[in-house]
């Protein structure tokens, strides 16, 4: 990262693969702007094809630095602005639950793009098993961290974005394409997972962005 960079995200006006980029941007306090561009037109001047991308503009008139894939984007900016740690194996703790979460949103939008009643029955039994198998390692790490809603350490980490990321999804995101969803994942959450929500939701590194936006936290106690 060059000092002084600027940054451009482009992405759908949605939740979705997106959050917890935006998240990260807004905690690193960067200036930064989002755009939506003309979908299918713009496909084709995309690295991948597909949206997120991430541009990196330099303060100092240097060639953009440009990336996609939503992990790989978040992540990143988690190294530059200092949400993951240092250290690899500390690094490593809070990179396999991205993973993990990741293999959940796999499951749950094939469950959703499923034509075939059989088939979305077996992937929601696939994405309920491992949305459950989440909760409960998310509660244990909150729990062993002294319970104060963080996954590690006393302070917004990479993790706990990701993670509010995800249930920003599961539980208002998703209303458009399958509104079953919020219902049938909710009663599942512990009050730990409630508890990580909520201290992200109200984090000053982040308000600027969630005061703005639909409350998550309300969503998982109406």
């Amino acid at each position: 990262m060059s000092p002084n960079a600027s940054y451009t995200l482009r992405y759908f006006p949605a939740i979705g693969l997106a959050e917890s980029s935006r998240l990260l941007l807004t905690a690193a306090k960067v200036e930064w702007t989002e755009e939506h561009p003309e979908w299918p037109q713009a496909k084709p001047e995309q690295p991948h094809g597909r949206l997120p991308v991430l541009v990196e503009k330099s303060a100092d008139g240097g060639a953009d630095f440009v990336i996609t894939e939503s992990s790989n984007i978040e992540r990143y900016l988690a190294r530059v602005h200092g949400f993951l740690p240092a250290d690899p194996k500390q690094a490593a703790l809070q990179e396999q639950i991205r993973d993990l979460i990741s293999d959940v949103g796999v499951f749950l939008g094939g469950y959703v793009q499923a034509k075939d009643e059989e088939g979305k029955k077996a992937l929601f039994e696939k994405f309920e098993g491992l949305f459950e198998t989440l909760v409960k390692v998310q509660t244990k790490l909150i729990k062993d961290n002294g319970n104060t809603g963080r996954l590690f350490g006393n302070s917004l980490s990479y993790a706990d974005i990701v993670s509010y990321g995800f249930y920003k999804n599961v539980m208002i995101g998703i209303v458009k394409f399958d509104a079953s969803i919020p219902a049938l994942a909710k009663p599942k959450l512990t009050p730990e997972v409630a508890k990580l929500i909520a201290t992200v939701e109200a984090d000053p590194l982040v308000e600027k962005h969630t005061a703005k936006a639909d409350s998550l936290v309300a969503a998982i106690s109406a």
